[in-house]
């Protein structure tokens, strides 16, 4: 009897959005009707969503790539003989060969798009629990220390290191720890969080357990927004399984040293991004952001020291842990160290993943990756870091990506999401959206966000109609001002900066000539 071979389509949802689905069920009803022994396998995506659905057959040379697959490709591939890696208008050759995976330093993402998800084998085989295995013979003084070594940075935006929160979790005395998985991924053209808990949910799972032990807590949650039900189903799936095989339990792998955790799912609430707030959602409690202090990491969840950290730096930390500090410290420049998957989307021609270690361009992403506008008109601006980051103009994007080069020209890089607009965007449209996407989402705790916000809306549109445009722009300043200065979280705090980045580098789409604006911009 002839051997199955193996065919890999993406259960991801980018994937699933554009009919994987329907793809991989024609797939398997044509390898029927032909009598041909496939084994299908749902895997996570390789990050190149232009290409979705992608497909990949196993051969002896590789895995080779096409797409994007349609169900009416189905039986002319079978007749062109892809099973055996033939060529056809829809191949790529082998995957690993196309430039834009070949080119990435995949650390955090180097088995996603190429394991089965649930399959704890394909986990190991590829380097996976190697991570905890090494903390279980570890004092947890000894596992905070090579955390912080690596130069690891929270991932979710603020880019606060890891190392430090965790130090402050374990000196901080109590009955009862908590680590806490912020997956409540928001911001738009975003999407690595989901990507990674789809694709290989065990690296999250493995990454909590070893801040667990670290910090000497002994119970988990993944606060997931309701949006992603497929990333809900494979986590909750992932710790059955990795409970079953004694990864999590009351005594890890036979060490005597126990944590578990289990998924909770969020309503989908911007704020609830925040850590605070997401702290209260867990608590039963509305999504309001809390005033600092106590930090968190004193009392967070119930009262009680608590890490909280998003999908990333928690999936980031077993590679550190297998490999070493120096390892994953060797990526990266200045005192942004190791990789970071930068997300492609907007007007943007091949959208998707890169994992790049810090130090690439927004130019190299844009063009060498990205392949430029998808309009097939001239870029012009390039939000970075969510709906709070600036719009950065053509004359900024050669500054290295990373955490210190973005401050300093008033920018941040947030959690990699690069959202591309061309030559037909107004600015000042754009701005007016920043502040209404603020008013919408405010918790209406602080005054600068819920009030401000909706000044801003209305002082902008008075700006775009011509109305007292000079006081109107000396409004928008001192308001902008207040709220950076005076709201409680970076919700209202870090929604100056797309406003006067618009203002400041697209002053033209204001009505106003290139010199008339002011280069002034949140420090």
């Amino acid at each position: 009897m002839s051997t199955a071979i193996t065919v890999f389509v993406p259960m991801d949802t980018a994937a699933v959005a554009v009919g994987a689905n329907d793809v991989a069920l024609a797939l398997q009803a044509e390898a029927d009707t032909r009598g041909q022994r496939i084994k299908l396998v749902r895997n996570g995506s390789r990050g190149l969503l232009w290409l979705e659905p992608l497909v990949e057959i196993d051969t002896p040379q590789g895995r080779m790539a096409y797409g994007p697959v349609d169900p009416d490709d189905i039986p002319g591939l079978f007749d062109a003989g892809w099973l055996q890696g033939h060529d056809h208008p829809l191949a790529h050759g082998l995957t690993e060969d196309i430039p834009y995976l070949k080119n990435q330093e995949r650390l955090t993402f180097a088995r996603v798009g190429i394991t089965d998800p649930l399959s704890l084998d394909d986990y190991r085989a590829m380097g996976g629990y190697d991570g905890l295995q090494k903390a279980l013979g570890m004092a947890p003084e000894a596992i905070v220390a090579e955390v912080t070594d690596s130069g690891l940075r929270g991932r979710g935006g603020a880019a606060f290191p890891t190392g430090i929160k965790w130090k402050t979790v374990l000196e901080t005395a109590a009955p009862q720890k908590y680590i806490v998985c912020n997956a409540d991924e928001g911001d738009s053209g975003t999407f690595s969080d989901r990507m990674l808990m789809e694709g290989d949910p065990y690296a999250l799972i493995e990454g909590m357990t070893i801040a667990g032990l670290a910090v000497q807590a002994t119970h988990g949650y993944i606060y997931v927004r309701s949006e992603y039900p497929i990333a809900i189903a494979v986590l909750e799936a992932a710790i059955q399984r990795a409970r079953q095989a004694g990864w999590l339990g009351t005594d890890i792998q036979g060490s005597g040293r126990g944590f578990d955790l289990e998924v909770r799912c969020g309503a989908g609430a911007y704020i609830c991004g925040e850590e605070t707030s997401l702290l209260e959602s867990l608590e039963g409690k509305r999504g309001l952001v809390r005033a600092k202090p106590p930090l968190p990491a004193i009392a967070g969840l119930f009262g009680q020291p608590t890490v909280v950290n998003n999908v990333i730096s928690l999936a980031t930390v077993p590679v550190i842990l297998a490999r070493g500090a120096g390892y994953y410290r060797d990526f990266g420049m200045g005192r942004s160290r190791g990789t970071l998957p930068f997300q492609l989307a907007g007007n943007i021609r091949h959208g998707g993943l890169v994992e790049k270690a810090f130090g690439i361009t927004l130019r190299e992403l844009l063009h060498e990756y990205g392949a430029g506008s998808a309009s097939g008109r001239p870029l012009r601006a390039v939000q970075v870091g969510g709906p709070l980051g600036a719009y950065l103009p053509e004359s900024l994007w050669d500054a290295p990506l990373d955490y210190e080069s973005y401050a300093a020209v008033s920018a941040m890089v947030g959690h990699g999401g690069i959202v591309a607009f061309d030559d037909a965007v107004d600015m000042a449209e754009m701005a007016e959206y920043a502040m209404e996407f603020c008013a919408i989402e405010s918790c209406g705790k602080c005054t600068p966000c819920r009030i401000g916000s909706t000044r801003g809306v209305e002082v902008i549109h008075r700006i775009r109609n011509n109305e007292q445009r000079s006081e109107q722009l000396m409004l928008l300043r001192d308001l902008c001002d207040t709220m950076l200065a005076g709201s409680l979280c970076a919700l209202g705090g870090m929604t100056p900066y797309p406003v006067l980045s618009a203002l400041d580098h697209f002053p033209e789409d204001f009505g106003l000539p290139a010199s008339a604006a002011s280069t002034t911009q949140p420090a």
